[in-house]
């Protein structure tokens, strides 16, 4: 039988594996909506979208765990709309919401990045080197590759989703440096760390100039393709040591 805990004891649980404090981020991390003051069942997701809510609903949930919570830094703090819809379902079923941004794509086993080497089969390099970037939120491993091409071909494989590729096609890839979601930003610091290869959800403008220029491969392969795996590593564990229920909802999402 499944037991049930104390609301507190979940965000400890939450707050000890992924350290928050360690992070400067663009929204709070942590408990974002206060529910049950027990919790036996949790639904992780990527974003705390309203058919999530929804799912969560439908699967009798006491908790949702998600990448992407409801408040940001410099968003309009209204409740209308959107925002109004999420938080009336929120409270009217008495859910909890967690959130974790930041930490949750740099935990070094657990994480976002680190899952998503380990479903490319790339083997990280150990800390400091095989970290880069913004604090240091980027990770770099191993795989070889014959070409740029083979490694798009195959990380579409792995995700089942196109990849968009701007690379020399034929030029062979070793060292590969990834960080999931909007992190076109730190192509720059990849390419300073000696990658070959650069993989994310998103790419701007600028990027594709870059890895023309300076011969590494850039690969966006979806911003939510690339973060789907980290909250439900996180809600697994932590639900098996709590003696939880867990289920994952995958949302599709284009982006």
């Amino acid at each position: 039988m499944t037991s049930s805990i104390p609301r507190e004891q979940l965000t400890l649980a939450f707050d000890g594996l992924l350290e928050p404090g360690r992070f400067k981020d663009y929204g709070p991390n942590g408990l974002q909506v206060e529910g049950k003051p027990a919790v036996r069942r949790i639904v992780s997701g990527v974003t705390a979208s309203r058919a999530l809510i929804e799912a969560a609903i439908e699967a009798e949930a006491d908790a949702i765990f998600v990448h992407h919570g409801l408040f940001w830094r410099g968003q309009d703090g209204r409740v209308t709309g959107w925002m109004k819809q999420r938080l009336s379902l929120l409270l009217k079923h008495d859910i909890n919401l967690w959130a974790y941004h930041l930490p949750l794509d740099a935990h070094p086993e657990l994480g976002n990045n680190a899952q998503l080497a380990r479903v490319l089969g790339i083997e990280p390099e150990p800390a400091p080197m095989g970290r880069f970037g913004d604090q240091q939120l980027g990770l770099i491993g191993q795989r070889k590759e014959p070409s740029a091409r083979a490694l798009a071909d195959h990380v579409t494989a792995c995700l089942a989703r196109p990849v968009t590729l701007v690379a020399e096609p034929d030029r062979p890839v070793r060292r590969i440096a990834l960080c999931t979601g909007g992190a076109q930003g730190y192509f720059e610091a990849a390419i300073a760390a000696g990658a070959d290869a650069f993989i994310t959800g998103e790419i701007s403008e600028p990027q594709a100039h870059y890895a023309r220029e300076c011969g590494v491969a850039y690969l966006a392969c979806g911003h939510h393709a690339t973060e789907r795996y980290g909250a439900p590593a996180v809600a697994e564990q932590v639900a098996r040591s709590l003696g939880l229920e867990h289920r994952f909802v995958d949302i599709p999402n284009p982006a």
